[in-house]
């Protein structure tokens, strides 16, 4: 992973790119994949109770605190195992049945055909050349959802023992070491210790899809200079950055910045993330 993400985060740092508009489905993001659900039961999901909280992310507004509510998020990446079980009742998505508008041709792209996948691939690790329209309707079928972009960074902030891990030299030297795996997401979810959540591979199997991910994009020649164009995003706005020091957080911030929703990356796959009932408030 680490060489792409370096490749991008430089781009990312030193260009500033008009970016062509998403396709006509993105438009759409609002309407509901579940009224197209079937009977889906996917191998069983355990789900954590995340209690909300602030924190300053890399990129926040003048720096200041964003606020996360509860919420639920998966402990694992969603496995091939259970995204074949997802297929084999949704046929629309797949891979045979895929419109380019949805996935690119990278999509399941490491599968046999549509209802198996190569014999090097374990049941137990991450799908990934997932695209984003994809992973969003997987979580919609099971009334569930992608976590945003800062529901995601909130938790993958912490180690085993602190919720704010993020100052702590061996923390980052750590995430960079899990970045540096070849061939990540050939890994089985769960080998690793969880962190202070109790969530597992947030780091160093696959990088992962977030329902907002495109609006990290940072535009015009600062942030101070009001230019709120949302197909623009500028490298030079990581000069506003929180801290310069966190260079994980660059390159999934940059990889993010990167992404259309039909792309369908081999060490990219997802999780899925719930509300919180209203009755548990």
């Amino acid at each position: 992973m680490k060489s792409i993400a370096h490749a991008i985060i430089l781009a990312f740092i030193t260009a500033c790119t008009q970016v062509a508009p998403e396709p006509e489905s993105i438009k759409k993001i609002n309407e509901p994949i579940s009224d197209h659900c079937e009977n889906f039961i996917a191998t069983p999901d355990t789900m954590i109770k995340i209690t909300g909280g602030s924190y300053i992310p890399l990129y926040g507004k003048d720096f200041s605190l964003v606020t996360v509510s509860d919420f639920y998020m998966d402990v694992y990446p969603v496995t091939n195992r259970q995204y074949l079980q997802f297929v084999n009742v949704h046929q629309r998505w797949r891979k045979s049945n895929m419109k380019d508008i949805f996935a690119d041709d990278q999509y399941l792209d490491n599968w046999v055909n549509d209802t198996s996948y190569q014999e090097s691939l374990k049941d137990q690790s991450p799908v990934t050349s997932v695209s984003w329209f994809a992973a969003r309707a997987y979580c919609e079928c099971l009334d569930k959802r992608l976590p945003t972009i800062d529901e995601w960074e909130y938790v993958a902030m912490s180690d085993v023992t602190n919720v704010d891990a993020r100052t702590l030299d061996t923390y980052n030297q750590y995430i960079l070491h899990q970045y540096e795996k070849p061939q990540s997401y050939q890994g089985e979810i769960g080998k690793g210790s969880p962190n202070v959540w109790g969530l597992h591979d947030l780091h160093g199997l696959v990088w992962e899809w977030t329902e907002d991910f495109n609006s990290v994009m940072i535009s015009g020649e600062s942030r101070k200079d009001g230019n709120n164009d949302p197909d623009l995003f500028c490298g030079s706005g990581s000069l506003g950055a929180n801290d310069l020091m966190n260079y994980a957080a660059f390159m999934r911030y940059a990889f993010r910045g990167s992404l259309k929703a039909n792309y369908s990356i081999r060490n990219l796959g997802f999780r899925c993330a719930k509300d919180i009932d209203a009755n548990e408030l």
